[in-house]
């Protein structure tokens, strides 16, 4: 993310967006009619960076020795478990609202912490692999425009293998 002086900017599909909005709020802006606001998508807060949260968990296991046990396979496992974690809070909820609605405060904030850890290993795994997450998530971008064109994919749930030219 990148921020100038006119504001922040938050990257949505691979393309700068302005936003102002702190952490959890939501913007609103004018339908195509001008007299209609419908809600923004949900922002993430610009800090910490990915990279600042790599750094942190870095210092953190440095600090416990605990590289030695931090390998590839080893965070891929974890990470395997902590989103097992996630699905065991949404486990027979049936459908769940955007937001949570029905959520309690307690049950929003265990999610936040299962979501915290599932990003601390995938970031981790990825430094451990040497993949520079957000280059890499940006080309990955680019290339699910090339397999999902929007004139061809609008509404649809098809693989990309399932379009015809």
């Amino acid at each position: 993310m990148s921020s100038d002086a006119t504001g922040s900017s938050n990257f949505v599909n691979g393309s700068p967006q302005s936003g102002h909005t702190k952490q959890g709020e939501q913007d609103t802006h004018s339908a195509h009619n001008g007299l209609d606001t419908v809600p923004q998508r949900f922002k993430f807060s610009s800090d910490p960076t990915m990279e600042d949260i790599r750094r942190l968990q870095a210092e953190f296991t440095d600090e416990r020795d605990w590289n030695q046990f931090h390998q590839p396979r080893n965070l891929l496992l974890a990470l395997v478990g902590e989103v097992g974690e996630v699905a065991e809070l949404f486990q027979w909820k049936g459908e769940v609202a955007e937001g949570l609605p029905d959520w309690t405060e307690a049950e929003r904030e265990h999610l936040s912490h299962e979501l915290s850890d599932v990003l601390i290993y995938l970031l981790e795994l990825a430094e451990k692999c040497h993949v520079d997450l957000p280059k890499a998530v940006l080309r990955k971008m680019a290339l699910n425009r090339l397999k999902y064109p929007a004139s061809k994919v609008h509404g649809s749930a098809k693989k990309y293998t399932e379009y015809q030219d």
